[in-house]
């Protein structure tokens, strides 16, 4: 673990569930941002406490929920497995849970409640689109390569600005559908931004899947999510 940061797992109640998360924080005492990061599909893995952790070394608190808290904080390889755990998890419990989150967060000390952000991963692209459209506590939101709410009218109670981040050969999904949230944030006057990279597949900022992850691209979408944060959350 880098020097400087403080890890711990956490636990916090969601309406009769008690979830799980992972912690990354600055050691040195002061008040800092938080942001909640939503894991992908394979649940709260090695590769989500990662980000939180690059988070926390930039100077935010990080957060990061297991969403499968209630189907037993299963984390898997498998991608049959992953699909049956993220087509069993209800949409509107995942976002009951990531609000619990937010709250948990906020009331841990020396974060600044104001400057809260999420970012997420493939499922959890998706719940970061979302989230901002539940809860006004969000200050900016960065999914990657999440799907699209359809219809797009959840889209107009967003409630930050939003940078949203996609590989042009994704292929689960669309160019129709990422097209249509550009289109939406133009319609609803949403402070957004959508960027696509040339050539990169679904879940290519991952670098423990050498099948998919793109370098360069990752390291250049990292750095517009930290300017992204520094902008909304620190500015």
């Amino acid at each position: 673990m880098p020097e400087g940061l403080a890890t711990s797992m956490v636990e916090f109640r969601s309406d009769g569930v008690t979830v799980i998360g992972y912690l990354a924080r600055p050691k040195a005492v002061g008040t800092y941002p938080g942001v909640i990061v939503v894991q992908e599909w394979w649940g709260l893995n090695d590769h989500i406490k990662d980000i939180a952790r690059r988070l926390a070394q930039e100077g935010y608190i990080a957060l990061a929920p297991d969403l499968y808290s209630s189907l037993g904080h299963q984390v898997t390889t498998d991608p049959n497995q992953a699909g049956q755990l993220m087509r069993s998890l209800r949409q509107e419990d995942g976002l009951k849970d990531l609000n619990a989150a937010v709250r948990h967060l906020k009331a841990i000390e020396g974060v600044e409640k104001e400057r809260i952000g999420v970012i997420g991963f493939c499922m959890g692209g998706t719940y970061a689109l979302l989230l901002p459209c539940h809860n006004k506590d969000i200050k900016a939101a960065a999914p990657f390569y999440g799907q699209i709410p359809s219809p797009d009218d959840p889209l107009k109670n967003l409630a930050c600005p939003v940078l949203y981040l996609y590989g042009e050969e994704d292929g689960w999904i669309t160019m129709q559908d990422v097209n249509r949230l550009r289109e939406a944030l133009k319609r609803y006057h949403k402070s957004g931004e959508v960027v696509t990279y040339l050539g990169c597949p679904h879940a290519f900022f991952n670098d423990t899947r050498k099948d998919v992850y793109r370098e360069r691209e990752a390291r250049d979408a990292w750095g517009k999510v930290l300017r992204f944060f520094e902008q909304h959350l620190k500015g």
